[in-house]
């Protein structure tokens, strides 16, 4: 115990340790004790506070022109009334816009004028937009929320201000999705911006298929003219197969007819009840109610709809279709079927673009998780039973071949196809995040043969969407086309079914 005591003086209490210390302690207390003798001395005090710097935000100059030249109208010399309120303005913060500078500047009656009346004809100008829009023209910079943007835009266009029109533009870039999608869209198509429309118009593409059915709401909101340019674009990712494009439709035209009912997910049954249980023995799309429908249904590769008998059973019971839509298309797959059964086409080795585009198939699937999926696309798909599997890290493709199923199946020892195939992964918005795809392959595949077509991208996250653009076969040539129907008679639908089987 002394020894550790001696140690302990002899470390802790060494005169030049004990001697800092009591001067660091004294310099200290002479600090405060000056601090204290400052705060109590009136003097110190009132120089510390002339000293101190204090910060006060004055109002800017833009702030201050728009509250009192805007809001309170000093010294205007011109006012402006549209949709029935006055604004007191000034002619020299309106010329900013072109609409506004060609009107006083020039022959105009209204350069002579202090009261200028604007007709608003745009139901999509109000009066918050018109607010917001002759604002910014005292403003060096505005604020705007999604919901807002389109009034703004159509205003913004109105009055011919580039500015505000790309700040919506980008606004609406960023915000694409359910709710948005359509609305921008045919804001963009009535005015001109083409970066909008673009984007909408792909989100649509993605989404029509893959998330719309849930959202019958939002579907109800697609016109006739954006519904058969979607339909018709070889880039739309369709779930399952052509046929569910078919379904879509069905569904949409019902929603279409009866705006007042509610959307459920029941209404897809009703809407198939609605054209079956019809008295009118007239396909319903030659029916003047039906007329302006036909467009959308025009559009559908109605070629693909044809390859299972129970699609054709229901394309008979609906009696949407007309009969002599499909009839030449029947003929078609038959004889294409026929040629390749019998070794006269073994499938499509290179094709352009365009033309590969116009005459494919699209399929498409959700993996709604990473882990190993397996699937088919069934139907007759020209003597080939494809096997599709997708890993976390490969996608890839069997032609399966196994003799319980020879009886429907291709005997060629090797079949070529054209594939196109991609994959994306969405947002929150369900805006495309990352995508990946093969561009156009050729395929050639023995029986049993399997091949990887891609090696998954490690940016791409679940769920993820998978986009499939096949052929089969070769295109029939203008001529073959010809012949299939010069002076035949064509098979009805049933008796091609019967036949394939």
């Amino acid at each position: 115990m002394g020894e550790s005591l001696s140690t302990f003086l002899s470390d802790y209490c060494h005169p030049h340790i004990v001697a800092t210390n009591v001067r660091a302690f004294v310099s200290r207390k002479r600090r405060r004790d000056e601090t204290e003798d400052e705060d109590n001395d009136p003097d110190m005090m009132l120089e510390k506070t002339l000293h101190t710097p204090k910060k006060k935000k004055l109002v800017s100059t833009a702030q201050y022109i728009y509250r009192a030249l805007f809001k309170e109208g000093n010294n205007s010399d011109v006012t402006v009334i549209a949709l029935g309120k006055p604004w007191k303005l000034h002619k020299v913060y309106l010329c900013q816009s072109p609409y506004f500078s060609s009107m006083f500047s020039g022959a105009w009656r209204e350069a002579k004028e202090d009261i200028v009346e604007i007709k608003v004809v745009d139901p999509k100008i109000n009066l918050d937009s018109l607010c917001t829009v002759l604002g910014s023209l005292y403003l060096d910079e505005i604020t705007l929320e999604p919901i807002e943007v389109v009034p703004t835009l159509a205003t913004a266009t109105l009055f011919q201000l580039d500015g505000i029109i790309d700040q919506c533009t980008e606004i609406m870039i960023e915000t694409v999705n359910a709710e948005t999608a359509v609305k921008y869209y045919d804001a963009a198509y009535e005015y001109g911006v083409k970066k909008v429309k673009d984007v909408a118009f792909k989100w649509l593409l993605i989404n029509l298929l893959s998330y719309f059915p849930e959202q019958s709401k939002n579907l109800r909101e697609i016109s006739v003219d954006l519904m058969e340019k979607l339909i018709s674009n070889p880039d739309l990712f369709v779930m399952q197969t052509e046929f569910s494009i078919y379904v879509l439709l069905r569904f949409w035209m019902f929603l279409q007819l009866h705006p007042e009912r509610d959307s459920s997910r029941e209404s897809v049954l009703e809407a198939q009840q609605y054209f079956q249980n019809r008295k009118d023995e007239e396909p319903f799309l030659v029916t003047r109610e039906g007329k302006r429908f036909a467009g959308p249904f025009e559009a559908l590769r109605l070629q693909h709809l044809v390859n299972h008998h129970l699609d054709i059973d229901m394309l008979k019971c609906d009696r949407i279709v007309p009969q002599d839509w499909l009839a030449p298309l029947v003929s078609q797959q038959w004889y294409r079927m026929l040629r390749l059964d019998q070794g006269l086409d073994r499938g499509p080795k290179s094709m352009g673009n365009e033309e590969f585009c116009r005459d494919c198939v699209r399929c498409g699937r959700t993996l709604v998780n990473a882990g190993e999926h397996v699937w088919r696309w069934t139907g007759f798909n020209m003597g080939l039973d494809l096997i599709w599997s997708c890993s976390t890290h490969t996608l890839r493709v069997k032609r399966n071949h196994h003799t319980e199923h020879e009886v429907m199946l291709s005997m060629q020892s090797r079949r070529h196809i054209l594939c196109r195939v991609t994959l994306v992964s969405l947002n929150e918005q369900r805006q495309v995040k990352h995508t990946q795809s093969t561009g156009l392959k050729s395929l050639s595949l023995f029986k049993n043969e399997e091949v990887t077509l891609l090696v998954l991208d490690k940016d791409l996250t679940y769920p993820l969407l998978l986009s499939v653009n096949l052929l089969f076969s070769s295109p029939v040539t203008s001529s073959q086309e010809s012949g299939l129907t010069d002076g035949l008679p064509l098979p009805s639908p049933a008796q091609i079914v019967i036949q394939e089987r």
